[in-house]
């Protein structure tokens, strides 16, 4: 029975090269995030942006949550993949960083399909769930401040519909979630949601250790 495959760069370039479909406007917005600080760390890989849309479209979503927008990138991959009608809310916290990624949206034709909220997610979530009720999205892709992911991992269970998805990014954070000297914020919070799904019953579940560790929860 074969072990996991370690992922060095020339493994990672053969994948890349074999299955990546990352276009120019993707890439520019890529490159551009890259530039700004702490920009690499903080956006997703192109291959978890291409998942995510595949994610969408094998499961005919049609409205996506997105917990944590930085420049777009990923936003941009998934309203690409729905349909016309189909709809992105993704929540920040500054307005700055969405207001990067809106030109690649709009260059992309998909600016319509996406809603950007400004505020603290926690009371986004929580304003969602008071004017229209649970079970609203079909998928919820959570990859914002990791020391409250459990509270946004509870909200996204109740904004998901049943069957539906949420997709927990920087589940192995860096690999900190094994360090036993890591005992900040972030990595106890990555940890506690981790574990919290593992028992949680209301949930199926598959942690994925690609990128920085991608966890998949269908709500039943």
């Amino acid at each position: 029975m074969a072990d996991q495959t370690a992922a060095g760069p020339e493994l990672l370039e053969y994948v890349r090269e074999h299955s990546l479909r990352e276009d120019g406007i993707l890439r520019e917005l890529r490159r551009t995030t890259a530039e700004l600080p702490g920009g690499k760390a903080m956006q997703v890989m192109p291959e978890e942006g291409q998942f995510l849309a595949f994610l969408i479209a094998a499961t005919g979503v049609v409205d996506v949550l997105e917990i944590g927008t930085f420049t777009g990138y990923s936003t941009l991959c998934m309203a690409r993949a729905l349909p016309p009608q189909g709809r992105v809310v993704t929540c920040d916290i500054s307005v700055r960083w969405p207001e990067i990624g809106a030109e690649y949206w709009r260059r992309a034709g998909v600016l319509d399909r996406i809603e950007v909220r400004i505020g603290e997610a926690a009371d986004l979530l929580e304003d969602m769930l008071a004017a229209d009720g649970a079970g609203r999205f079909g998928l919820v892709f959570v990859d914002a401040d990791k020391a409250n992911y459990p509270r946004y991992y509870e909200l996204a269970l109740r904004l998901v519909r049943p069957g539906g998805l949420v997709v927990v990014d920087n589940t192995l954070f860096f690999g900190r979630v094994v360090d036993p000297l890591a005992d900040d914020a972030d990595t106890a919070g990555v940890r506690e949601v981790n574990a919290r799904i593992r028992e949680d019953r209301r949930v199926d579940v598959s942690m994925l250790p690609m990128a920085d560790g991608i966890t998949l929860v269908r709500r039943r």
